[in-house]
């Protein structure tokens, strides 16, 4: 019996306290990751009038940022796969960390740019290589709700920005958000000095197994058919998300002329259902399954996006936020538990990085797209469309992706 499928091999780790730390470093990373990015939707009007910027190009900040995280998730995911869960972790979080910092010494446009993609690049392995430690880590009965908690991480993240910005901006400027993009730095200390590697892949390597685990994720017609379904399923979330989040100030601000710090308020509003929707997704997941969890989920986007789009007084556009968050976002809660599940040790954060990533690069083209459909029609037109996408997942969920809810770690 392996360390992932025992119901005691927390307790049995010889290494007290083990499970604890790999969960904490992983929730810290990619909380400074949810922090950073949706400061930048926060600052891109500032950004824009002081190195002036067009709109087009404050925009692909945004874009170029997840395009490095693409490649930063298939480089670093086959990396762990090959040289270990903990060694990439500290490198993504370090590479994250010191681009973000050089972005505060930006002198234009072009050398901006190149900041955001390289940052993008550490940010883009950080969730995958995060969610795969948790998993090798902790107990098959707890799986799902562990790598919900590793969501919820940016969660926590993106909840700080929306409370600090509006208040910190002003005085430090965007620059000086920017600097705090240092701070990672100090997780990765942490995270080398106080997290080892988990059992399941140093028995692995001990017994000099290694495959090439890119070819593991299209294996045979099964495997294919997963890989196919979980690269959709990333696809949709990550459009939704940046969609949403990325224009929601806006949206606010134009259509029912909030100032910055009501539309953080109810930015924040809707992060905390997002945060809620995380955390039960993972209770449920356990408990019921992960695909019956996912249909639920999706079907409740669907109908919330739609109902956000038509809501017109400030109560309403509050609650409704946070309803919607819960269903839109709370299914981050499942990828982790659900990709672990199906794919082998030697190819585990392989998948994790490049399916999540390959939904990162399509989520990338959400704020594009979002834009493109209100400055035509209207932001409420554009969130009706963006609700349809959802059925799209139902399709994926049902067709192509097995259930394994609980499934010993291979």
């Amino acid at each position: 019996m392996n360390i992932a499928s025992s119901p005691n091999a927390v307790t049995q780790d010889p290494r007290a306290g083990y499970a604890a730390r790999a969960l904490i470093a992983s929730v810290l990373g990619y909380a400074m990751d949810g922090f950073d990015l949706l400061i930048l939707g926060f600052m891109l009007p500032v950004i824009a009038a002081d190195l002036h910027l067009t709109s087009t190009q404050a925009g692909s900040l945004v874009t170029w940022t997840l395009i490095g995280a693409v490649a930063g998730g298939l480089i670093f995911g086959v990396l762990s796969d090959y040289f270990g869960r903990v060694r990439m972790l500290t490198w993504t979080i370090l590479i994250f960390a010191i681009f973000t910092g050089l972005c505060a010494l930006a002198r234009g446009y072009g050398d901006l740019l190149a900041y955001r993609t390289i940052a993008g690049v550490g940010l883009g392995g950080e969730f995958g290589i995060g969610m795969t430690l948790v998993a090798e880590a902790w107990p098959a009965a707890q799986r799902a709700r562990v790598s919900s908690y590793v969501g919820l991480g940016w969660q926590l993240g993106v909840l700080a920005a929306a409370l600090l910005t509006p208040p910190l901006l002003p005085l430090i400027g965007w620059r000086g958000m920017f600097a705090l993009g240092l701070l990672p730095a100090v997780v990765s200390f942490f995270v080398r000095r106080r997290v080892e590697e988990p059992a399941l892949f140093t028995e692995r390597v001990a017994r000099g197994m290694c495959k090439a685990p890119v070819k593991l994720l299209v294996a045979d017609a099964r495997t294919t058919r997963a890989s196919a379904g979980v690269a959709t399923l990333c696809s949709v979330q990550n459009f939704g998300y940046y969609g949403l989040m990325i224009w929601l100030p806006t949206y606010l601000s134009k259509t029912f002329g909030c100032s910055l710090t009501r539309s953080g308020l109810w930015t924040a509003v809707t992060v905390l259902g997002m945060a809620v929707g995380i955390w039960l997704f993972g209770v449920a997941a356990d408990r019921f399954g992960r695909k019956p969890t996912f249909l639920f989920y999706q079907a409740g986007a669907v109908a919330m996006v739609f109902v956000y789009a038509h809501l017109s007084t400030p109560a309403a556009l509050l609650i409704g936020g946070a309803v919607m968050g819960v269903f839109v976002n709370g299914m981050i809660g499942g990828y982790g538990a659900l990709i672990s599940e199906l794919y082998p040790t030697d190819a585990r954060a392989t998948a994790q990085n490049v399916l999540f990533n390959i939904g990162r690069a399509v989520g990338g083209f959400g704020p594009v797209a979002v834009g493109a459909l209100a400055a035509r029609f209207s932001f409420g037109a554009a969130l009706v469309a963006l609700a349809s996408i959802y059925v799209l997942d139902i399709f994926a969920t049902v067709f192509l992706i097995p259930e394994r809810c609980g499934a010993a770690l291979e």
